[in-house]
């Protein structure tokens, strides 16, 4: 088998780069500088430019899937400038990927994109499922419905589309849950505002095996990339401070603070989505980290 990655350096497509390796599934990667093409006989780059909408073709030689996690982080101030481009990143690498293969005879039957929970309404007291209509009104969920919509034309060239609403990724190496570790270890952690928003996490090796089961499972449609038990704000940080040792002394950080400092931003740490990971439970898939203790010790000891 081969796949075809984008944002395959990121912190997720690492992750499943190295997975593919382990069960010997070969990878297809597109990267933006000519620097970093290598051409390996199981990983083999190919340039893009989504701006210039210019791909090498070749790329999808042999390849039996996409996966596709390209997208601008949006964990940078979001200026109104980079709200544009957090928006469009998404957007124009899809419909690049879509308008070279109308051209190409392919051999490629799936396709399975990274998507976010910050589609689903903010609530303390809602539990998502997959077929959820209560769609925020936030930019970030606005984000989400059009990539998602931008990712279904797949349909029209007889490709399976599968999509991953991605939660909280927690990780080793960057994201999220490294930028909460740094001051708690110098005894400056607190909660965010009330504490008590939900925080749907999962752990990144989790997730890049949630994404090669529904690859290798051919299956179809949307899945929350959510462990099984989400958390409160308060017990995330509770729990990150007793597992590195160190007490929490600070009161919790008011959301008018956070507003000045983040800017619109800020949404991403106070938005309540309490996620369900049932669907892709059902279908078989089992969480090797399904308590954010186990997660965390995993990862932070």
């Amino acid at each position: 088998m081969r796949v075809l990655i984008t944002g395959a350096t990121g912190l997720i497509g690492q992750e499943i780069v190295k997975l593919c390796q382990e069960k010997g599934i070969a990878v297809n990667y597109l990267t933006t500088r000519k620097t970093k093409i290598f051409q390996k006989e199981n990983y083999q780059g190919y340039y893009w430019n989504p701006k210039s909408q210019d791909i090498d073709t070749d790329c999808f030689k042999h390849v039996d899937a996409i996966i596709h996690l390209a997208g601008a982080t949006v964990s940078k101030r979001w200026t109104s400038s980079y709200k544009k481009d957090i928006l469009s990143s998404r957007k124009i690498t899809t419909q690049l990927l879509i308008n070279a293969l109308k051209g190409e005879s392919h051999t490629i039957k799936q396709v399975i994109s990274a998507s976010a929970i910050g589609i689903y309404s903010d609530s303390l007291i809602n539990y998502y499922e997959e077929n959820s209509k209560d769609f925020s009104k936030s930019f970030l969920s606005h984000v989400v419905q059009a990539w998602e919509q931008e990712v279904d034309a797949f349909n029209k060239l007889d490709i399976t589309v599968s999509k991953i609403r991605i939660g909280l990724v927690l990780a080793e190496n960057g994201g999220a849950l490294q930028e909460m570790v740094k001051p708690i270890k110098f005894g400056l952690g607190a909660a965010f505002g009330s504490g008590k928003q939900w925080q749907s996490w999962i752990h990144v090796q989790d997730l890049a095996n949630m994404f090669l089961y529904v690859l290798e499972n051919n299956l179809k449609g949307i899945y929350n990339g959510v462990a099984p038990n989400p958390v409160t704000n308060n017990e995330l940080i509770k729990t990150v401070s007793n597992v590195i040792r160190r007490p929490l002394f600070l009161p919790n950080i008011p959301k008018f603070f956070l507003k000045l400092v983040l800017g619109e931003m800020h949404t991403l740490l106070f938005e309540s989505q309490r996620v369900s990971s049932k669907k892709i439970e059902n279908k078989g898939f089992v969480f090797k980290y399904h308590h954010l203790l186990l997660a965390l010790e995993d990862l932070l000891k």
